[in-house]
């Protein structure tokens, strides 16, 4: 019988300690693990950019299954580009052109400029879903503090860096990429019953591309919705350029 009690005590006592060794950090990265491990979601991605900025993206609709397929649809202006991933096939949709395979659309049209197809289709190559993104995102930040509002912290210099700088598989023939300075940022996720339902991210620095220098100053928002009551349907077109 005494021992049954002290057990007992012990086992209350330690709990408060168990509960502590649970960092922000830490729970972020389980939020993010159970969401990658959920049968199916939808997220909403919103970029808000300067008042200085020429690009202007609208948001990025997104479904997942788990082992399946991943489907986006992005929009630009007036303009919407849809996008099928399975494995490490993908297929692009864009005003301009029909289902293609990542491959064909990723070829360069020989025009010696902006290739807005060719730019997609790397985007494509390199996409993350939101439960691989927030780990990232997490692995990027300084010490995570936990408030009312959710989890909070600023980027490392080299997360920032990383974030700013977009240098896409397959480039220009391996040169050189943009280099990014002052770059700073912070990341904030929000968590409900231990599941992640949004994320956010603030990116500030100054990007240098042949000899171009672009302010950016730039907020990212997912949010996480429908876990496990999306459906996925993908045309026969996309299907067939995914082999």
């Amino acid at each position: 019988m005494k021992r049954h009690i002290f057990h007992g005590l012990m086992a209350l006592l330690a709990a408060p300690l168990l509960a502590a060794d649970a960092s922000p950090k830490a729970d972020v990265k389980n939020a993010a693990a159970v969401l990658g491990s959920q049968t199916n979601y939808s997220w909403r991605t919103t970029v808000e950019v300067g008042n200085n900025s020429r690009f202007r993206p609208g948001p990025t609709e997104g479904k997942t299954e788990k082992g399946g397929y991943t489907t986006l649809s992005m929009s630009f202006n007036d303009n919407t580009s849809e996008a099928v991933l399975k494995g490490t096939n993908g297929a692009l949709k864009t005003p301009d052109n029909g289902w293609q395979s990542l491959a064909e659309a990723a070829k360069d049209d020989g025009g010696g400029g902006f290739n807005p197809t060719l730019f997609l289709a790397r985007s494509v190559q390199n996409f993350k879903t939101p439960a691989v993104r927030a780990a990232d995102l997490c692995d990027q930040t300084k010490d995570l503090k936990k408030d009312t509002n959710g989890i909070s912290g600023d980027l490392t210099e080299d997360g920032a860096k990383a974030l700013l700088m977009f240098r896409p598989r397959g480039g220009n023939g391996g040169g050189e990429g943009p280099t990014v300075s002052n770059a700073k940022g912070s990341a904030k996720f929000w968590l409900k019953d231990g599941k992640l339902t949004k994320f956010q991210f603030h990116l500030q620095g100054t990007v240098s591309f042949n000899g171009n220098d672009r302010d950016v100053d730039r907020t990212t928002t997912v949010e996480i919705k429908d876990v496990n009551s999306t459906k996925i349907e993908v045309p026969d077109e996309a299907k067939k350029k995914l082999q």
